[in-house]
């Protein structure tokens, strides 16, 4: 990919930035500037980069609107989410733990669970890289930030 190929502009949806929990915004602070900082994404047969992207959730899908900065046109991009609900659900349920276990627990315990959160990140950035393999070109690290993205947007829906 070329090095124009990257997000450098990321909105969210209004509605999407309700506050949540203290996690959950640190969560998001860091996912959008980790994903500025550093992404691989370009659309298949469509402009190059580099792209703006607005991010919405409309029911059970997430609408990913991606614009070239040389242009005013978008690319919408639809994706639903009811593959990935069991994969929320169980992200979830480990990140409760870690937040939990950060507090008191011995760092095997700690280190255990993180290796538990990692795994699922990686399961849920290869169904991603799947999902849109056919309209977006993005590698596995971007991939896992969006997921972070998506984790931060589907806990405030």
């Amino acid at each position: 990919m070329d090095s124009d190929d990257r997000i450098v502009q990321i909105e969210l949806e209004e509605g999407l930035g309700a506050r949540g929990k203290p996690e959950i915004e640190q969560e998001r602070a860091i996912a959008l500037q980790a994903f500025i900082e550093e992404n691989s994404f370009s659309i298949r047969d469509g402009e190059v980069g580099p792209y703006h992207l607005t991010l919405g959730l409309d029911e059970d899908r997430l609408l990913m609107k991606v614009r070239a900065l040389a242009s005013e046109e978008y690319v919408l991009i639809g994706l639903p989410l009811s593959p990935f609900r069991k994969i929320f659900r169980d992200y979830f349920l480990i990140c409760d733990s870690y937040f939990e276990a950060i507090r008191d627990k011995p760092l095997s315990y700690i280190e255990a669970i993180d290796m538990g959160r990692r795994s699922l990140h990686n399961e849920a950035a290869e169904k991603l890289c799947a999902a849109l393999d056919d309209r977006v070109l993005i590698d596995k690290t971007t991939a896992r930030r969006l997921f972070t993205l998506l984790c931060v947007l589907h806990s405030r829906h």
